[in-house]
């Protein structure tokens, strides 16, 4: 256990801020830095090494530290290099979807035949026993995969927001792996959470620093969305440590959320889905009032809600199907919610007004203009 709370997320977090440290003076040197244009508003050129800073340390202190690396670990490794090479490429030339998408399909590939990580069972989900999805098990853990990453891309746009979403939701899949008796799963998750901390370090605004000073990019969202994909995938399709795949869902229920409804609603606008606008929850939030340190403190504390409620509702028995039936109404009440904007609006400012911010902020968390962490679409 000490290794799990101790040697393996320290390190990730500290080799994280030294990397960090190390790519700074040579950000503007080799161009990785997120210029203020479009939707993005920030003032000035900031650095965007979050994502291959986390990247590296986890590889190090994983290798380092797990105490059993093995196969499935290096199948990470080689999922999360392509992903952020071509995460990069992206930040710095601004990729069209069509080559973004294809690298992350591959990925997610790597991840299920060298890293032998895949969703073979679908059906406690839906209160069936035994219900193996077959041929299709490799089609929808590549669906999924690259779902999630996409919605970690989609929600990573004012500063902490995914990163402060990623380390809650690894910390909750840690909590479950341990509590299952997955130890493996767990101490992977903490190493990974140790990264994200230590990113955060940089990431989030402080009362000593008013804006970020660097962002992950894309190669940091795309590298955070396969780690959720990873260890949701092997907490959840352990047989000998069984923890149901409706859990996964309530951990990381902002991206998810907000990613469904909006690709569904460009659907049916007959938009591209990876389209860009300011849609969603977080430009909402911002529009209504909040300031970004509000928005990640807000919805951090709603996600943590929802995994405990989750978690909670599990092991008091409540039926799988029902737990996964929440989930769906509340995504169908956000569609509603959303559909106009002004609905939205009105939403969102009574919960500013009479939620844990009702009273007048300190200067440092006052609305301004927010900085966004990345080209979410």
């Amino acid at each position: 256990m000490s290794t799990i709370f101790w040697s393996g997320p320290l390190l990730a977090g500290l080799l994280t801020w030294l990397i960090l440290q190390l790519l700074q003076p040579v950000a503007a040197r080799l161009n990785l830095l997120d210029h203020p244009a479009g939707r993005k508003d920030h003032a000035h050129p900031t650095p965007i090494t979050g994502g291959i800073a986390m990247a590296l340390a986890v590889m190090v202190a994983g290798m380092a530290t797990l105490t059993q690396a093995g196969t499935p670990f290096y199948g990470f490794i080689l999922a999360s290099l392509l992903l952020v090479v071509v995460g990069l490429l992206d930040d710095r030339y601004d990729l069209r979807w069509w080559i973004r998408v294809p690298a992350q399909v591959v990925a997610a590939l790597v991840m299920v035949y060298v890293g032998d990580v895949r969703v073979d069972e679908l059906g406690a989900a839906f209160g069936i026993t035994g219900g193996s999805l077959g041929w299709l098990s490799v089609p929808f853990t590549v669906f999924a995969t690259v779902g999630l990453i996409n919605a970690v891309n989609m929600v990573d746009g004012i500063d902490g927001l995914a990163g402060s979403l990623v380390l809650a939701a690894l910390l909750m899949l840690g909590c479950a792996a341990l509590y299952s008796g997955n130890i493996m799963i767990g101490e992977r998750a903490m190493v990974l959470a140790g990264a994200v901390s230590g990113f955060l370090w940089y990431n989030l605004r402080m009362p000593w620093r008013p804006k970020a000073t660097l962002f992950m990019g894309n190669a940091g969202s795309a590298f955070l969305g396969l780690a959720i994909a990873w260890i949701a995938f092997r907490l959840t399709q352990s047989p000998s440590h069984p923890v149901n795949p409706v859990l996964a869902l309530w951990l990381l229920p902002i991206p998810v959320m907000d990613c469904l409804v909006l690709l569904v609603r460009r659907m049916r606008q007959r938009k591209s889905p990876f389209s860009a606008d300011r849609d969603h929850i977080h430009h909402l939030m911002l529009d209504a009032g909040f300031s970004p340190t509000q928005v990640c403190a807000t919805l951090v504390v709603f996600s943590g809600m929802c995994g405990l409620l989750a978690g909670q509702a599990m092991r008091m028995d409540v039926p799988h199907p029902l737990i996964m039936a929440v989930f769906l109404l509340m995504c169908m009440v956000w569609y509603w919610t959303t559909a106009r904007r002004a609905r939205s609006l009105r939403f969102f400012r009574f919960v500013h007004a009479h939620g844990m911010f009702g009273r007048p902020l300190p200067r440092w968390l006052q609305p301004e203009s927010s900085s966004s962490s990345s080209s979410s679409t």
